[in-house]
């Protein structure tokens, strides 16, 4: 185990690769135009760039994570790191439209995995009774990045043409790929992992809810955020210029969230995710009834965000502690259950306000997703405590 010293900054290393994903996860949004125009494909097409990133996370995820399941972490992480830095590469260079979704896929597969394998070896790196700050700290690199890693790729996109910002992403990359050869110590890999382990391991009811309660309640945040700018500018009243300030609201949420979500999960991981559930579709009602007075609809699209910081957290500390000898594909697989929920929700949103039921109805659907994660959560809940009652009865030696 490292000194202190060492230890601050291998956990350098994981939030500033958690950074780069961030930022190139979210600045195609606001380089849509420009992207465009430089491959000449229309916007909507364009817009397909950041479907392909989200596919290459759901795919990569549980892929890369059972196929490295018997890697040691270290090495692992850099490898992740590697092939992000060449997605990232390839999208600067491409020179038409199908190179770019390929390269965007290509991107986005290191993602869930990296987001996993970085959870574990915090975990390996933190004091005893430490763990849930410890996967919070990882998971800042998100938050940060949306507050101004996308601002100022985005800035640099604009400015000096849109490869620019995957460049600098790429940069990113390099670095962290530094921090860890330098700082992440080498942890054994367990020598008894094999791939037909790992999954046997991760098919239990219990990894299948938590997925099933983030792939669902999760996409309720994501019904509302998806269209937030018109409805700023239709609902709220507000001009277009106002849209800046909601989506600075939401980043200061992850970085409100993302730590106190791990002071949640060291009380209760359990009821941590029931707060964030519960807490989730209140705020979304509230959201859809006050959404067109500003000072209320900044408030609460802030809220949403601290409490997705809560549910993402939790929802990676529960995944680690069911998935049994599994912990890498369980800790990965999180972050493609967060990405189906952000399709679901995106899609559900857009659903029904084309049936022309206005800007706030995603609001109303994103509510109902999180209800039924919550009663997901339900069964998961009613489980646990059965599974509980038979390990106490349970005759001895059985």
């Amino acid at each position: 185990m490292p000194q202190p010293r060492h230890a601050l900054l291998a956990t350098v290393a994981l939030v500033l690769g958690g950074f780069a994903i961030g930022t190139t996860e979210f600045v195609t949004m606001g380089l849509l135009p420009d992207i465009a125009s430089g491959i000449s494909v229309s916007i909507p097409d364009a817009g397909h760039a950041i479907s392909a990133y989200a596919a290459g996370v759901v795919v990569g995820a549980p892929l890369i994570a059972v196929l490295g399941a018997t890697w040691p972490r270290r090495e692992l992480l850099i490898g992740l790191m590697v092939a992000f830095v060449v997605g990232n590469v390839a999208t600067a260079l491409a020179p038409d439209y199908g190179w770019l979704l390929l390269s965007r896929f290509f991107a986005g597969m290191p993602h869930g995995a990296f987001f996993g394998v970085a959870a574990l070896v915090a975990v390996d790196l933190a004091a005893r009774g430490q763990h849930g700050r410890a996967v919070s700290r990882v998971m800042l690199g998100i938050p940060i990045a949306n507050v101004a890693g996308v601002p100022g790729a985005t800035w640099l996109g604009q400015h000096l043409g849109w490869q620019a910002a995957y460049w600098l992403v790429a940069v990113l990359g390099v670095l962290t790929v530094g921090l860890l050869v330098a700082f992440v110590p080498h942890i054994d890999r367990d020598i008894e992992s094999t791939i037909r382990r790992e999954l046997g391991d991760f098919a239990t009811t219990q990894v299948a809810l938590t997925l099933l309660v983030g792939a669902i309640g999760f996409g309720g945040m994501f019904a509302m955020a998806s269209y937030i700018a018109p409805t700023v500018t239709d609902v709220t009243g507000l001009e277009a210029s106002a849209v800046p300030l909601f989506l600075l609201a939401s980043g200061i949420g992850g970085l409100v969230g993302t730590p106190l979500a791990g002071r949640l999960g060291e009380w209760s991981v359990l009821r941590s995710i029931t707060i964030g559930c519960v807490g989730m579709g209140a705020t979304l009602v509230a959201f859809a009834l006050t959404a067109q007075w500003w000072p209320t609809a900044v408030f609460f699209y802030f809220l949403s965000s601290v409490l997705a910081g809560v549910l993402v957290v939790n929802l990676q500390l529960r995944l680690m502690q069911v998935a049994g000898r599994a912990q890498t594909l369980g800790a990965a697989s999180n972050h493609a259950a967060l990405n189906l929920a952000n399709a679901l929700g995106a899609w559900l949103g857009g659903v029904v306000i084309a049936g022309g039921y206005g800007y706030t109805a995603p609001s109303w659907v994103g509510a109902g997703l999180s209800v039924l994660g919550a009663g997901v959560l339900g069964l998961s809940l009613i489980k646990h405590r059965s599974d509980q009652r038979a390990r106490v009865t349970a005759p001895v030696g059985h």
